[in-house]
């Protein structure tokens, strides 16, 4: 691609009868300007240009991190979801086996507190037993001793 200053620079053989020398200086003169304005502007747009597309790789990085966090981050709320379902079931279990293992222990209570009550009964019954024996034979010794006591009364009168 021809520069300004190859334009600028360009020398013709003159020839007799030629071109005017003067109009070919000021048409070459407005063609090296225009030239020149254009080259420049075709610079600063492919600066622009460059600019722009580091502008777009800078967006398509941001856009690829934001894609691989949306990623993780949904990954990680999977997670932490399956994680709080597995200790809510843990917890259900444990409270499960805690309750099997208080009715059972409260079936024990029940159990040993049934037999200790079954235990005072038998021996209120023979508690009672003994005692209506005791009574019974104090009541047959009083007896005894009334009928005695009757009987020699009875033989004092008779040989007095």
């Amino acid at each position: 691609m021809l520069t300004p200053l190859d334009i600028e620079n360009k020398r013709f053989k003159k020839k007799p009868f030629g071109y005017s020398e003067l109009e070919v200086e000021e048409f070459l003169t407005k063609v090296v300007e225009d030239y020149e304005r254009l080259y420049k502007e075709n610079i600063e747009l492919k600066d622009k240009i460059a600019v722009l597309n580091e502008g777009i790789q800078h967006y398509r990085s941001i856009e690829e991190t934001l894609q691989n966090t949306l990623i993780v981050a949904q990954s990680t709320g999977e997670d932490i979801k399956k994680n709080a379902y597995a200790k809510a079931e843990n917890i259900i279990r444990e409270a499960e086996v805690k309750a099997s293992q208080m009715i059972g222990d409260a079936n024990q209570e029940v159990a040993r507190v049934s037999y200790q009550y079954e235990e005072a009964k038998r021996n209120f019954r023979t508690f009672k037993a003994k005692l209506e024996a005791l009574i019974n034979a104090q009541l047959d010794m009083m007896r005894e001793v009334k009928d005695n006591a009757e009987n020699s009364k009875q033989d004092g009168e008779m040989v007095g």
